[in-house]
């Protein structure tokens, strides 16, 4: 039951002061959770008594990837052995596949999307409350590909074919957008990056003259995870 629900977020940020993916995360969780810094070694025991992980976005590349990955790659493999529920959001997607499905499968995206974003879901599935298309923040460098069963792609876009996956009689899900990335948020993000001097100032700037679509898509992708 719900009130048995324990999350793990797994929080991938290189730069917390930059990038705050359980500050993201946090505010839409009615439940108990704990966040672990992934890059620095705080991973949980999959004998915690946690029920639900949450892997959460990266400055970090899933094509150019650093030592700690793989100890996190580890840990998905066990949490999914183990039965807990996993849902990732953009590099935690990408390394939902990496752990579960194999090298192969994640590559550097052709186009990168950053910005608001229009996803087309190709079955009515209740991770997005049945919609068949919705506007979310997306900013991303990698991407998945060539998805084979188990893997059932659930959404995608023209520039990315998917956009959202589940892993079929598991409870497996992973989101290449960032549902839980207000305006605001989004914004802020995009002012520090270009601030900061990252590479793709202009893609950064056209994204923040977009106009920001969202649909609130986080409400029924929290409610089935948590469900589930």
């Amino acid at each position: 039951m719900v009130s048995r629900v324990r999350v793990a977020i797994i929080d991938n940020s290189i730069y917390p002061h930059l990038y705050r993916p359980v500050e993201h995360w946090k505010k839409y969780l009615s439940v108990p959770f704990e966040a672990f810094r992934a890059p620095e070694g705080q991973l949980p025991e999959v004998n915690d008594g946690f029920t639900h992980i949450i892997l959460t976005g990266s400055e970090a590349s899933i094509v150019e990837r650093e030592s700690w990955v793989q100890q996190e790659i580890d840990f998905v493999r066990q949490a999914f052995q183990k039965g807990l529920a996993l849902l990732g959001s953009c590099y935690g997607h990408q390394l939902l596949v990496l752990a579960l499905l194999g090298e192969g499968h994640v590559r550097r995206a052709p186009q990168p999307e950053i910005g608001w974003i229009k996803i087309k879901a190709v079955q009515h599935h209740p991770l997005f409350g049945g919609r068949e298309e919705f506007y979310a923040f997306s900013l991303h460098f990698d991407e998945v590909i060539n998805l084979k069963p188990p893997f059932h792609i659930l959404a995608g876009t023209e520039i990315c074919p998917v956009q959202a996956f589940e892993m079929k009689g598991e409870r497996v899900w992973g989101l290449q957008f960032h549902p839980e990335i207000n305006e605001e948020e989004a914004r802020c993000l995009l002012n520090e990056l270009i601030l900061k001097g990252w590479p793709h100032q202009e893609l950064f700037s056209l994204a923040l003259r977009m106009e920001a679509l969202d649909s609130g898509i986080i409400k029924p992708v929290i409610s089935f995870f948590l469900g589930s």
